[in-house]
């Protein structure tokens, strides 16, 4: 098969799967799906991932064009608009991924502006970053790395005050974050402490693949940004070349472990599908000695999801799952299972793949 061939049908099962997944959740979000029935856990409000669900309808939207479609899309995407104002880094993950694949949809653009300027009003210039916030439980004063992706191109989009912002808020996360000290991988989570400084949480520890791929894929957004000194290209080209080479994203295994001090624990699909598509935003950036390599890469990681991962028509439970996605190893918590942002991201990298999705404005 072609690539083109493998690409299309899999494409073709995710978002037959999203019309599926609308009908059994109703007003609901879906969160994670049993990988025995294909079964959803939901969510009233979204939560952090209420965002790839609109994304997804987005994607079925524009492959279908049909105006129901779009109206189930923009109905959902309405529904992600308490959360502009939340307290929480995560409202990128919501409402960038919520909304920027709404082309030519004014509702779903006023809510991107609106929560752009609300994230930008939430820039603390002490710390020098948007703080994760209190929205989804804990500390206030975190910093973590799934509180940078979608934010960098949501804060981006509010004018020069908002580069600035998205600009200093990912370079203080790579300040935390990034390996130093003789550490061999990301330290994806941080609390300030007043008298003590930043401190390294443990849960998320280091080795969290997941992390190390939301702050490749925050990176790859910086560098098709980055058009002033303030972004620090040079550096932020650096933060690409170690987490590509530190953390296996060219050599290591297509679809990972979710936790790479433990190789024979859980995989997570959802982590290799945030990578491929942070590989394919770095395979555009101008200039760049490692495009060949990310667009090789990640072609290989989303044929090798689509391959051994995704459900197909014929057994007992849905065809167009990704399966194998770890939503938390620590707790237990749907460690084998359909994600529904690892749908989203295989979905938007295959619409790559075929040319249907602008991963300069995705």
């Amino acid at each position: 098969m072609t690539v083109t061939d493998w690409a299309e049908e899999a494409l073709g099962l995710l978002l037959r799967r999203v019309g599926e997944t609308a009908e059994q959740v109703g007003d609901r979000f879906p969160l994670y799906a049993d990988p025995a029935d294909g079964r959803w856990t939901t969510t009233g409000r979204g939560s952090w991932t209420g965002g790839f669900w609109a994304g997804l309808l987005w994607l079925r939207a524009a492959r279908t064009g049909g105006d129901e479609d779009r109206a189930t899309a923009a109905a959902v995407t309405g529904r992600l608009a308490p959360w502009a104002e939340a307290d929480t880094a995560a409202r990128g993950l919501i409402l960038w991924y919520g909304t920027a694949l709404a082309t030519g949809d004014t509702t779903a653009q006023a809510l991107r502006e609106r929560a752009a300027k609300a994230a930008v009003g939430a820039f603390d210039p002490e710390l020098g970053l948007v703080p994760w916030g209190s929205a989804l439980g804990g500390e206030r004063l975190r910093a973590r790395t799934d509180g940078v992706p979608g934010l960098v191109p949501l804060l981006a989009s509010a004018g020069p005050e908002g580069r600035e912002a998205a600009a200093r808020h990912l370079h203080r996360h790579l300040d935390l974050c990034l390996p130093r000290d003789g550490a061999e991988r990301p330290a994806p989570a941080w609390r300030l402490d007043r008298t003590h400084g930043w401190l390294a949480e443990a849960d998320p520890a280091p080795g969290w693949t997941r992390g190390e791929a939301w702050l490749l894929l925050a990176v790859a957004d910086a560098l098709l940004l980055a058009d002033t000194s303030s972004w620090r290209a040079d550096r932020l080209t650096g933060a690409a070349e170690l987490l590509l080479a530190d953390c296996a994203m060219l050599g290591g295994p297509l679809v990972p472990p979710t936790d790479a001090r433990h190789p024979d624990g859980p995989l997570d699909t959802s982590a290799a599908a945030v990578a491929a598509v942070a590989l394919l935003k770095l395979a555009l950036v101008p200039g760049a000695v490692w495009a060949t390599a990310c667009a090789a890469r990640a072609q290989a990681v989303l044929l090798r999801l689509t391959q051994d991962h995704l459900t197909r028509p014929g057994g007992t439970r849905p065809a167009g799952m990704l399966l194998d996605g770890c939503y938390d190893a620590h707790s237990g918590t749907a460690v084998r299972h359909e994600l529904v942002w690892g749908d989203f991201f295989l979905a938007l990298g295959l619409a790559a793949l075929l040319g249907r999705a602008d991963l300069r404005r995705v």
